[in-house]
């Protein structure tokens, strides 16, 4: 057998000629982005910690590619502790010479999608990055076969959007061993979106859930995928009672920038596992959240923007009738100021100034009445736009959304290290103009309206303490991908909490059971 010293320079080159001879495209759609070498030294030297020591070790890498966690298994482990090792690959251009190289080390290399094998032998150390392969990318039928064997092997049952390392995950519980230990590096997202719900209940309820580091999204592990990554580490054995599992973040897994133990019960009512360890367990209380004030929709999508939004300019020069457009807000890169200002008709007065098609009329009024906006119908029809999905779905193709200017507007997509130190802004907008889904919409729930009926100067005091919510508790509740982009969908927003709020309002405004909640509030 070749010294493995030898070998690793021979996969790492191998890695670069068979990653360059496919497209990026075609990377990124089976979802292979191959693990750095550090990375997967890394992590098999924090797993050496994790096993018995001396036991032997039975190996095994369900998407092995080239072998990078082989490599660094051979170099952490002496050859007499590794009994057995098996790694699986579907995809020919990587597995056959990952086969040729690694030949002569005791490597079982198998070429078939996991996915489909039944267990024929168990392993007590698993150790995978999985494809990368979003949901919209499995074809109906063959998410369906995934769903019916997860649940099978583990109980686990996933939703329609979960990507597919999500069921290799689930997948693999049926080849491990009792006390076996697995560590999975996998993007982060499952920790805060929806479908990440199953996979939660499977860590907390059906094993033993150890650790899990989140890298620096700002420190992108895989330099061609644009994900924010963690590896997640268990045990294959019932949770003991009152166990607490290890979140940290950046830095090494054995040296991370900050950490903290977080009672695997808490966890169970924390939707946002990203919250940690950067803050701790949230008490249940009733401080209340933008939910109580605002309702949050996203901004409308319009089906096609380059034709549906014009300049002033653009209607000057086509004669349209502006008794069919609307204001609508450029993106925010367009916006230099939170407060926006409106002229005597409501138009917002910014540079850029812009307009929603969205009239009023059925096609033959339009025709009678509007000639050249006829002739853009027409246009646009022979775009097919007409066709698309959205407008084909809408009463009136050229109509839009029910979407009011909202008083209120939150960007939805920032960055942490913002220069502004704010990665959202929120705006307040006293002009008529709609928004598009680069933004979100804040629309008074009614004990705010309630109490803007009375003080319409409320909103400006309102907006001054969403300012003050710090970049924390809105990262908190949002999500995070690679390269430091953070996102925050509607639900997410109206989750964050705003005790500050209570004291604007006089306790009168509000519904009797709130009163009592609001005084305590402002008292403290």
């Amino acid at each position: 057998m070749k010294a493995i010293d030898e070998l690793e320079p021979k996969r790492f080159e191998l890695q670069a000629q068979l990653d360059a001879g496919k497209t990026q495209a075609e990377r990124n759609r089976l979802g292979q982005f191959a693990t750095p070498p550090a990375l997967a030294a890394d992590i098999l030297t924090y797993a050496k910690t994790l096993l018995p020591e001396g036991e032997p070790v039975r190996f095994l890498d369900p998407a092995i590619g080239t072998g990078a966690f082989y490599s660094a298994l051979l170099k952490t482990f002496p050859a007499s502790r590794i009994e057995k090792a098996k790694g699986f690959e579907i995809d020919p251009h990587y597995g056959r010479p990952a086969a040729r190289l690694w030949a002569d080390t005791g490597l079982e290399l198998e070429l078939a999608d996991f996915t489909r094998q039944a267990a024929a032998s168990r392993f007590n150390l698993l150790i995978c990055n999985p494809p990368y392969v979003r949901h919209h990318h499995l074809a109906n039928g063959e998410k369906t076969s995934l769903q019916a064997r997860t649940l099978q092997a583990c109980g686990l049952k996933l939703g329609g959007l979960a990507g597919l390392y999500c069921h290799f995950l689930g997948l693999s519980h049926a080849w491990l061993e009792k006390e076996a230990v697995s560590g999975w590096l996998i993007p982060s997202e499952f920790m805060d979106v929806n479908y990440g719900q199953a996979v939660k209940h499977y860590l907390l309820e059906h094993v033993t859930l150890l650790h899990i580091h989140r890298f620096d999204p700002n420190d992108v592990q895989f330099a061609d995928a644009l994900v924010s990554s963690a590896v997640v580490w268990f045990r294959n054995a019932p949770p003991p009672k009152n166990h607490s599992v290890w979140f940290s973040f950046g830095g090494r897994l054995e040296a991370p920038a900050l950490s903290k133990m977080i009672p695997a019960k808490a966890l169970t009512h924390e939707r946002k596992w990203t919250r940690f360890p950067a803050s701790g367990v949230r008490q249940k209380s009733d401080v209340p959240t933008i939910a109580d004030f605002f309702k949050i929709k996203r901004g409308l999508a319009t089906g096609h923007n380059g034709y549906f939004i014009l300049s002033a300019e653009e209607l000057a020069e086509r004669r349209l009738p502006e008794q069919c457009f609307r204001s609508i807000l450029p993106s925010p890169r367009y916006i230099m100021t939170d407060e926006i200002q409106a002229d005597a008709k409501g138009n917002p007065l910014i540079e850029r100034r812009l307009f929603l098609l969205d009239p009023a009329y059925d096609e033959e009024e339009i025709r009678e009445r509007f000639p050249t906006l006829w002739d853009y119908l027409e246009e646009g029809r022979a775009q097919k736009l007409h066709e698309r999905y959205l407008c084909s779905h809408r009463a009136r193709w050229y109509s839009q959304e029910d979407r009011p200017a909202p008083p209120i507007v939150c960007t939805y997509l920032g960055r942490g290290d913002a220069k502004s130190g704010r990665p959202f802004r929120f705006i307040l907008n006293h002009s008529k103009a709609t928004v598009a889904n680069v933004y979100l919409a804040m629309y008074p729930a009614p004990v705010l309206s309630r109490a803007l009926a009375r003080d319409s100067g409320l909103i400006r005091r309102v907006w001054e303490v969403l300012n003050r919510i710090t970049p924390d508790r809105l990262l908190g509740e949002g999500r995070v991908y690679g390269g430091g982009l953070h996102k925050l969908e509607p639900k997410e927003l109206a989750n964050v909490p705003v005790p500050d709020i209570a004291e604007l309002f006089p306790k009168e405004y509000l519904p009797v059971g709130q009163q009592e909640m609001f005084e305590e509030l402002a008292a403290e």
